[in-house]
Parts: C-alpha cells; sequence; structure tokens
C-alpha cells in the first residue's frame, strides 16, 4: 500500500481505488449524498479559504500539508496506515495468527456494529458544531473549528469505506443510514446519547474537544488492536488526526481559564460575570456534565458484549502490548465499586474480561486528570486559591450501574431531595448556558479576540496569532 495519498483521483486514497472498480463506483455514488449532507448540516458560516492542514502521506514525517482551502472543495478522502505484512492478533483467543486481511464469517455482524457505532460518531460531531462559526472568538479559534469538523467528515469516510469494501449489501445500507441520522433528531437521533447534546457555545466545544474527543481517542485506540487490519489501519491514521481535536480543547480550556484568573487578579473577585468573564464555579459545572456524559460513552462498567469483543479479536485493551498479563484474561480479576440502596459502597471481585469497559474508562480517567492539572495550575500560578475536580465517577451517569442512583461529586450517594437541591450547584443551569451565550459574539479581525478567553501562545503551524487564518465571505 502506498504512503502517498493519489489526490488525483476523484476520491482521494490510498488504498489502489481504481483497482476495484465496483467498490469505486459504489463509494462515488455516495460521495454527492456526503456532499449534500455536508452541505445541509456542516458548518453554517460561509468562507472563501480557510488554513487548512491536509493529509499527504500516512508516513511518520510529513504527513501534512498546510496552505488556505475554500472548505466546500476540500478534498475527503480513504487513508490507512502502512500495513505490517507480519503483524499478528495479540490477544484473545486466536492470539498468535496472522491479522485478517478479510472479514471472518463468525464475526461479521460484531465487526459490522462496532464500525457502525464509531462511524455515526464522526458526522454528530459536526452536526452539534454546525452554528459556532457564527459567535467565533477568534479567527484562530475559526479556522481550529473548520479543522475538527473537517477531519471528522473524514473519519466518516474512513468507516464508510470499511462497510463499502468489506461488508457488501448491508454495509452499504448502513452507509446509506449514516447519513439519514441527525444529531439531537427526535425521529433519528444519533446512536450515542453524548451526541445528541447541543453544543451551543465555545466553552461547550472546549469541554467537548477535551473530554468527548478524548473518549473517540480511546476507542479508536482500542480498535487499532483489532484483528481485522484494515479496521487497525484505519483507526491508526485517524488517532493522528484526533490529536488536533483534544490540543484545541486542551488549550481552549486553558485559554477561559487563564483570561477569567486575569480578570479575577484585575477586579479582585470571583465574580467576574459583570466583567465579561467566566467564573471559575461555572467553568467548573460544565467540566461536571461534559466529564460525565462523555463517561457514559463506555458502556456499562461490567460488559459481556466487551468480553466477547476481546475474546474474538475484534477490540482489544488500550495499549494491549504494554499490558503484562496473558493478554487472554481467563482467570484475571478486578474490582468494582457499587452504590447500595442505604448509600454506602461495596467492592465486588469479578472476573477482569467482564470489567474491560471499566479499564478502558480508568486509562480514560487518568488522562482526563492531566487536563485538570494543568488548568489548576495555571491557577495556583495567578495565586488564585480555586482548584478544578473530576467529579466521581458516579456522578450524573444514565449508563452502568451508578444510573438510577444519585451520587453527587465527592462520592456520596444521596436521596432525590438531596440530589435536586444540590444540583443547580453541580450542573450547568439554564441561566448559566444563557450567560456564557450572552458572550459569545464573533471577533473576525486579524489579531483580535472575544474578552471571555484569552489569546493562544502560539499559532498554527509556525503561523502569528494574528496571521489571516481564514477568509472570510
Amino acid at each position: 500500500m502506498p504512503t502517498k495519498i493519489d489526490y488525483d483521483a476523484k476520491i482521494p486514497n490510498n488504498v489502489d481505488l481504481s483497482g476495484d472498480r465496483r467498490l469505486q463506483r459504489a463509494l462515488e455514488g455516495w460521495q454527492p449524498k456526503f456532499l449534500d449532507w455536508w452541505g445541509e448540516m456542516g458548518p453554517t458560516l460561509r468562507t472563501q479559504g480557510v488554513y487548512l492542514r491536509t493529509a499527504v502521506s500516512v508516513g511518520r514525517d510529513g504527513w501534512a500539508h498546510f496552505d488556505h482551502v475554500n472548505v466546500p472543495d476540500y478534498r475527503w478522502g480513504i487513508f490507512l496506515a502502512e500495513r505490517d505484512p507480519d503483524r499478528v492478533i495479540t490477544f484473545g483467543e486466536h492470539q498468535g495468527e496472522p491479522a485478517w486481511q478479510q472479514v471472518p464469517g463468525e464475526y461479521r455482524a460484531d465487526l459490522q456494529r462496532l464500525i457502525v457505532i464509531q462511524g455515526d460518531t464522526e458526522p454528530a460531531s459536526v452536526e452539534q458544531q454546525k452554528l459556532l462559526g457564527l459567535t467565533a472568538p477568534s479567527l484562530y479559534d475559526l479556522r481550529n473549528l473548520f479543522q475538527v469538523n473537517v477531519e471528522e467528515g473524514r473519519h466518516l469516510w474512513a468507516m464508510v469505506y470499511l462497510l463499502h469494501a468489506y461488508f457488501g449489501r448491508e454495509g452499504r445500507e448502513e452507509a446509506e443510514a449514516l447519513l439519514l441520522r441527525n444529531s439531537g433528531s427526535p425521529d433519528a437521533p444519533r446512536i450515542l446519547g453524548a451526541f445528541n447534546e447541543e453544543t451551543a457555545d465555545w466553552l461547550a466545544f472546549y469541554m467537548f474537544t477535551y473530554f468527548t474527543d478524548r473518549d473517540g481517542k480511546y476507542q479508536l485506540g482500542t480498535l487499532k488492536e483489532s484483528g481485522f487490519d484494515p479496521l487497525s489501519r484505519t483507526c491508526e491514521f485517524m488517532l493522528k488526526e484526533e490529536a488536533h481535536h483534544m490540543f484545541v480543547g486542551t488549550t481552549g480550556v486553558d485559554r477561559v481559564v487563564t483570561r477569567s484568573a486575569e480578570l479575577i487578579r484585575e477586579h479582585d473577585t470571583f465574580d467576574i460575570a459583570g466583567h465579561g468573564g467566566i467564573p471559575l464555579d461555572l467553568i467548573q459545572r460544565y467540566l461536571n456534565f461534559h466529564y460525565t456524559v462523555s463517561l457514559d460513552l463506555f458502556g456499562g462498567e461490567m460488559s459481556t458484549n466487551a468480553a466477547n469483543y476481546y475474546t474474538a479479536g475484534l477490540k482489544g485493551r488500550w495499549q494491549e502490548a504494554r499490558r503484562k498479563d496473558d493478554h487472554r484474561l481467563t482467570d484475571d480479576a478486578g474490582s468494582l465499586s457499587r452504590p447500595r440502596a442505604d448509600g454506602t459502597w461495596e467492592t465486588e471481585e469479578h472476573p477482569a474480561i467482564l470489567l474491560l469497559n471499566l479499564d478502558l474508562r480508568d486509562e480514560y480517567r487518568a488522562d482526563c486528570q492531566t487536563g485538570v492539572n494543568r488548568w489548576n495550575k495555571i491557577l495556583d500560578e495567578a495565586g488564585i486559591d480555586f482548584r478544578f475536580v473530576l467529579p466521581h465517577p458516579g456522578f450524573n451517569r444514565e449508563v452502568g450501574i451508578n444510573s438510577g442512583h444519585h451520587v453527587t461529586p465527592d462520592g456520596t450517594v444521596v436521596d432525590e431531595p438531596t440530589w435536586l437541591a444540590g444540583k443547580r450547584k453541580w450542573l450547568p443551569t439554564p441561566e448559566d448556558l444563557t450567560f456564557v451565550r450572552s458572550l459569545m459574539h464573533p471577533v473576525y479581525e486579524r489579531g483580535k479576540i472575544a474578552s471571555w478567553v484569552a489569546p493562544p501562545r502560539q499559532g498554527i503551524n509556525g503561523k502569528p496569532f494574528d496571521y489571516e487564518y481564514v477568509y472570510l465571505s
């Protein structure tokens, strides 16, 4: 497989699409439907050019090119990482066997389901962020929004290619359905709950790209381990692009916290709403919401489906090769904390193979803590006595063993009246959302930025902050 991408083809690719005319025709038939979806559900703001990175190679070095692109003319394509001809399956009952180049018949339905669920998240985030360009705090941020959006569109192409290439008529039907569901639709919503939530302001966007795209990183990481080699190689390249999405979230929240800290010091008060800043306790409530909604994406803590996927070699653990066990988990055990009806917690022991979702969630939680540490360091260096915290994993949950229980951010199990009385302190209120949205005024002038967020420390690809990242209509 070539590392360079063929941009002369109607659909840019490095999978020798022209060598399979039937597949090529099928994907070229899907392409105009994708473009119609993008025109209807993609970014509302029209531009003349956005400073975007475009993949030109899948190799380790020099894989992206930067230039202004008219977004409707962006060349979405199909890119897989280089194939390792000696790759073997590293876990489950097929451990040590050569990686599969075709779908094993007995795992066809499960693999198709995994690909559809992953594919459904990609257009969903574009739909959720459709209106954000109208209130961008700077041209730099506007450029980042478009970069995230076009790459989510490409990730949809990545999953659609697999469905068309390996799953026949059912795969083609599923690819069609990916464009028929819409985020938040009452009739045809996206499959996972977090992707039906509204992303109506830029603080929510930063939180989404930090927490929810980070979930995407871990889900892609488990699929990268798959014994189905085309899926593994697809996800390996997607992870390269996903890193920028999380960077947008990490540094976005950095900049909001930095600006809030500046206003607190300038006015000697935590009550900075009247000075055009976002109070720290409100940022914490946004954090609580986006973190816990993202935790639900990991599914139930105990899962026979996850165990079956692992045993079959379809979906591994995060960084499977680093694990110091037999990679089969037939004799291993793990612990699970469960809330009791009397308000106490009990610890249960279960086979580790049933706790794979919990294992992945724990890896994610530790990663999320690094961002919280960053934001607290900003406050510490500013001499401000406030600290952000990740809430208890039982807090505000709709999926898993904690759903149906009322758990406070510090992990206390409470009754419904206590929960309702404290909810306004822990989660964004309608008043919070209205206030944050009142700050969302677009700033489209080069080198300028909205008053509620600090400028970035550096620009994109060595360009300064005041570079003209976006040519507006």
